[in-house]
């Protein structure tokens, strides 16, 4: 939240602080690389922890984070554009509505990489402020991951599945010169997986299907090349 009312107070500032006497002009052949701050705010929905029959809770939440990103646009003419997406996040994920008296608490830490790739249309490709739109597909890769709290002991593991899944955005361009621009961007990622636990005592194994579907919200610096 803190971070989407950073961004916005920069843009307006920028747009406020008087007229840029020089649009930057996007062209084919382009290249635009941006530096952002993201907040990673997951839109978490999951079904209940098993382990066969037993249920163990009533599903879990994803933790947000805040982390750089870089990303990468080739314009393939004025309008349009490829922009590779590239960070990572950490998350913790919690049990939640658990039955009384397990308490469960958090259960897995782990690493996110959703490389992403969308095709986007930029609206006034010759303007000093540049909106553009965009859809495109995500590749989240889990990794690091580790079993937590009451449920962390000797021999105990935890795998996420890969997840394939649709990438929607939006965002502005600002000039500041004729080669720096700055950044406001979100999108909507969709990312659902399966953790599989095993190794662990009195369960031995366990699943649970889990939709993180984050919103990223992100203000940043960019150049062109």
């Amino acid at each position: 939240m803190r971070l989407r009312k950073l961004a916005y107070a920069c843009i307006t500032g920028i747009v406020m602080s008087g007229p840029i006497q020089t649009a930057l002009a996007y062209e084919a052949g382009d290249w635009l690389v941006r530096g952002r701050i993201i907040d990673v705010n997951p839109n978490d929905d999951s079904g209940d922890l098993y382990t066969g029959a037993a249920n163990l809770g009533e599903g879990v939440s994803v933790n947000e984070d805040t982390v750089p990103e870089l990303d990468i646009t080739y314009m393939l003419s004025p309008y349009w554009g490829l922009e590779l997406i590239l960070a990572y996040s950490q998350h913790d994920v919690d049990s939640r509505g658990v039955p009384s008296g397990l308490g469960l608490g958090k259960v897995i830490d782990a690493m996110v990489l959703p490389s992403t790739l969308t095709l986007q249309y930029h609206f006034l490709p010759n303007a000093t402020v540049r909106p553009y739109v965009g859809l495109g597909v995500n590749y989240t890769h889990f990794f690091d991951e580790s079993v937590s709290g009451v449920l962390d002991q000797p021999g105990a593991k935890v795998k996420l599945d890969a997840s394939w899944g649709l990438a929607a955005q939006a965002g502005i361009d600002i000039d500041i010169n004729q080669d720096w621009f700055a950044n406001l961007d979100v999108k909507y990622i969709d990312i659902q997986t399966e953790a599989r636990f095993s190794g662990i005592n009195l369960v031995n194994t366990a699943n649970i299907n889990t939709e993180i579907n984050p919103f990223v919200y992100g203000i940043g610096i960019g150049r062109r090349f």
